[in-house]
């Protein structure tokens, strides 16, 4: 390792400490580490310096956890003072890389200072990426560096190449206006007295990036680069003019007046070259999206006669979606669509239209291209196509027909895109008719029988239009179809993605026989556990598709028969669960699933209690004279089951809130499925208590469906369906009949279970795969050496728990949310006492406190100051949750557990020995007491 006398072995030993700051990210080794690090750079030749420089730089987030980071400091800063330039060119170089955590270090502001002068070229160049490091962190440096970097920039000794390098620093000077100011007015004489190419790329690219931190020069700065555009004459100044606005149509959009837009358009217009061209358009097809957009038309001029279609950049649009290159037709095509989803104008609608033809027309030329560039145009349109159908959706029948028609003739990587698109519209929109399904079993058929490599991602995306077309149960021509086009590709992952597909769509009997085809083809027990058990959930959801209204001994008999094979499922969930795939959200997701049908089925045999059994007629003027409401249900045992009901339903309510409370991964359309079984479990106990239990007290309002919002899937769909017929069901029983029939409101009730239980349960994507990984991991000091071993703290002092924690991410993090915060709850409980057992007030036994911490490069760390009065063990337990940024809280853990052991102060315990055997404490131990002497 480092003690290792050979130099190689010393460089393997320095290049893998990133990957154990990886694995341990707590600053106790993170500090120590450095500290080694550090006297290797000090001791170590050019090369291991430069080694422990690029561990340094790796490890940029793990800095801010040195603790010592004086004597790190000065181990590194030590080698500044060498006569070898390499040497001091890579202190710098370090030094650059600490700017987070030294910025205002004024011994390595003047070495940089210093060696900007230096004769040496690296050490130069050094200097200069630790200046632009400094000045990024540091307000006072940025000052103080900002004449020096001036006089070097416009000094005639400066080489040119070395002035191309000074320049970028000055898009750090933006701390304060003053400074940014003179960086401005520096960088505009720059930018006209050196009108070289490579001089007014760099000068421009700096202005921008000094524009877009400052704020307030935004418009000027995009008036500026409108103007290179248009008068340069150099391709290469008018490519980064295109790049700068781009960069500034993506920050702020706002700030983008008609005149800017309509500038751009008209250089678009005349431009002769297709690259430009492509360029301008992808800026207006960026603001187009934005509300720059409707800024552009609703600042119009107030002339009666200009029209859509007189506005250059609806010209240019229409110009560009029959152009001859792709990428120019497809910016053409989604500005078009932009248009028309953002704007609501009349003279607006007939641009409708047009996106559609242009959309069409690039979806022919695409399909039958299967090049990258050809694909990459191919999802632009098709994602323009679905934005579209999701804003008009009276278009949506001719864009369907038109991908159907596309589908036979277009190759095979466009039909998986196509594939997909056409799911999406029949996600959001019920528009694939049954007369469509022939043309696309036909096309399975064909599929079947081809043998290009895309053949399995066919037969998948396929299948996915199949299910989303056939919202109701599968005709057994379909699943003998696509049956026999899976034993002819004999691949089992395609077969198992195909019937995770149909557990998605609800098409439960399919999902079963492919589940039960792929027992037997897999290598561990534990897949064979996972499949058996989405084999019998699928069963049992399959049981419950045969009910029938009105007849609810068959209702109890088919939930029974579910409820059978969802234990035996959640056997096989519990037994194909792991250490490191807990499988939690699944488990969760189907235990409420059981517990909601058990719920659902006593309620059924309440209801037919209730119906053999009626109250007597005098029941209500019973619950009136006794002043208890429950009386209107008869009998004490109808009036028990029937409270007893609503309160389970409600009690599932809860814990489904809580299971969505704990899904921080969760994709959106897993965690509305999960909202849509709490709702249903607050709609019967809402019921309940509206028809039968409290009459005259329930509202309506508070559970009034929200039919402006977006439904995003065809389950969603049915179930909103059913909940609003429920609701109005229940509604008009109370207006017509009050007080309501207990045959009436039972028959209501059941009703209401059989509707809800129809509808085929979606196993949304999270129940499957996991996109996106999150998880908390903490440290508690003091901590004991053995878990079970109480800390020991007198009970005249307070604990310090200092909490640490690193927030740990998967391959994807923040793909749906992101943490904004970190609360921390921590809770004492006194477990046993060992003084004397004398009252003690409640305040003294617990402690309860809170914190919110903002985690910073995934770090965060905070303390409690905790008081143990009361002597005896107490048990301590740490809680993180987690807040978005949206500010919800999600329960995501983990939870830590530890002892202190409050122990008598020795002064408290002489004093109380004393009084014990009779004696006075005596003067001397009473001055000695820390209260006395103040």
């Amino acid at each position: 390792g480092l003690r290792s006398g050979k130099l190689g072995e010393q460089c393997e030993a320095v290049v893998r400490f990133p990957r154990l700051f990886q694995k341990y990210p707590f600053p106790i080794l993170i500090n120590s580490a450095f500290l080694k690090l550090a006297d290797v750079f000090r001791v170590g030749n050019n090369f291991l310096r430069l080694c422990v420089l690029k561990v340094t730089q790796q490890s940029e987030k793990h800095l801010e956890k040195i603790l010592n980071v004086d004597e790190f400091v000065k181990r590194v800063f030590s080698v500044i003072h060498s006569n070898d330039p390499v040497a001091r060119a890579i202190t710098l170089r370090m030094l650059g890389s600490m700017a987070s955590i030294i910025p205002e270090r004024k011994n390595a502001h003047h070495s940089i200072r210093q060696s900007l002068d230096s004769h040496d070229n690296v050490e130069v160049e050094a200097a200069i990426f630790a200046a632009a490091n400094f000045s990024a962190q540091s307000k006072d440096f940025a000052a103080g560096i900002c004449n020096k970097i001036s006089e070097m920039i416009q000094g005639l000794a400066t080489p040119v190449d070395l002035k191309l390098k000074l320049i970028p620093i000055l898009q750090h000077m933006h701390h304060d206006a003053s400074l940014a100011s003179s960086s401005r007015q520096l960088l505009q004489q720059l930018v006209t007295s050196y009108p070289s190419t490579k001089m007014v790329i760099v000068t421009l690219h700096t202005f921008t990036l000094l524009a877009a931190s400052s704020l307030v020069d935004i418009p000027k700065q995009i008036q500026l680069l409108l103007q290179y555009l248009k008068n340069d004459p150099r391709k290469a100044v008018k490519r980064l003019a295109i790049q700068d606005l781009k960069l500034l149509a993506n920050k702020t959009p706002h700030t983008w007046s008609r005149e800017n837009i309509q500038a751009l358009c008209e250089s678009a217009l005349h431009t002769p070259y297709d690259s430009l061209k492509l360029g301008m358009l992808s800026v207006l097809s960026t603001l187009s999206g934005t509300i720059a957009i409707k800024q552009y038309f609703s600042s119009a001029p107030g002339t009666a006669s200009t029209t859509a279609r007189s506005f250059d950049l609806v010209k240019l649009a229409q110009e560009c979606c029959y152009h001859n290159n792709r990428g120019i037709a497809a910016h053409g095509v989604r500005i078009l669509t932009n248009i028309s989803a953002s704007c609501q104008e009349k003279d607006l609608l007939p641009l409708e239209q047009d996106a559609v033809f242009g959309l069409e027309s690039l979806l022919v030329l695409c399909s039958q291209d299967d090049s990258p560039g050809a694909q990459a145009t191919l999802k632009i349109t098709l994602t323009c196509m679905v934005k579209l159908v999701k804003c008009r959706p009276h278009l949506s029948q001719s864009v369907v027909e038109s991908l159907l028609t596309q589908l036979h003739s277009a190759q095979d990587a466009a039909r998986i895109l196509m594939c997909h698109c056409l799911a999406a519209i029949a996600m959001q929109l019920p528009v694939l008719a049954d007369g469509m399904l022939g043309d696309l079993m036909d096309l399975y058929k064909l599929i079947g029988r081809s043998t290009t490599d895309k053949k399995q991602e066919l037969l998948v995306s396929l299948a996915t239009v199949i299910f989303v077309s056939s919202q109701k149960a599968l005709s057994s021509e379909i699943k003998t179809v696509i049956k026999q086009q899976l034993e002819n590709a004999s691949n089992g992952w395609t077969a198992y993605r195909i019937a995770r597909q149909a557990s998605r769509m609800g098409n439960h009997d399919m999902a079963r026989e492919l589940y039960q085809s792929l027992l037997t083809q897999v290598a561990s027990e534990h897949f064979y556990f996972w499949l058996n058990s989405l084999k019998e959930f699928s069963h049992a959801e399959q049981c419950l598709t045969g009910l029938q209204e009105d007849n609810y001994s068959s209702a109890l008999s088919c939930i029974a028969e579910a409820l059978k094979s969802y234990h035996k499922g959640i056997a096989s969930l519990t037994a194909a669960s792991t250490p490191l795939n807990p499988l939690s959200f699944q488990c969760g997701f189907v235990k409420l699933r059981i517990d909601l049908l058990q719920a659902f089925s006593q309620l059924i045999c309440t209801c037919n209690s209730l119906k053999t059994s009626p109250p007597p007629a005098i029941a209500t003027t019973i619950a009136m004279t006794s002043g208890n409401d429950l009386q209107r249900c008869g009998r004490i045992s109808n009036q028990a089951c029937m409270k007893h009901s609503m309160e389970e339903f409600r009690s599932l309510a809860t814990r489904y809130g809580d299971l969505y409370q704990s899904s921080f991964d969760a994709d959106s359309a897993t965690l509305r499925n999960v909202e849509l079984q709490q709702q249903s479990c607050l709609l019967i106990s809402h019921a309940i208590e509206a028809l039968i239990l409290d009459p005259e007290s329930a509202s309506f309002q508070e559970y009034s469906s929200n039919g402006t919002a977006h439904v995003e899937s065809e389950y969603e769909r049915r179930m909103m369906s059913v909940f609003n017929h429920v609701l109005e069901e229940v509604e008009s029983l109370n207006r017509k009949y009050a007080p309501v029939s207990y045959l009436a409101s039972s028959t209501c009730l059941c009703n209401a279970v059989i509707a809800l239980l129809k509808v085929p349960l979606s196993f949304q994507r999270y129940f499957f795969q996991k996109l996106q990984s999150t998880s908390i991991k903490l440290a508690l000091s003091p901590s004991p050496r053995n878990p079970a071993e109480p800390i020991a703290v007198q009970n005249n002092q307070q604990l310090a728990l200092k909490v640490e924690g690193v927030v740990q991410h998967g391959s994807k993090p923040g793909l749906f949310r992101k943490i904004q915060s970190v609360c921390l709850n921590v809770s004492s409980v006194l477990q046993s006492k060992s003084g004397q057992d004398y009252k003690i007030p409640i305040d003294n036994m617990t402690n309860e406190m809170e914190q919110r911490v903002e985690p910073h490069n995934d770090y965060f760390s905070t303390q409690f100051l905790l008081n143990f009065v009361i002597l005896g063990t107490h048990n301590i337990t740490v809680e993180s949750s987690v807040i978005d940024s949206n500010g919800i809280v999600w329960k995501t853990g983990p939870k830590t557990t530890i002892f202190v052991k409050s122990l008598e102060d020795p002064y408290s315990q002489q004093v109380r020995l004393q009084q014990q055997q009779g004696q006075p404490p005596s003067q001397q131990q009473q001055q000695r007491t820390a209260y006395s002497r103040f």
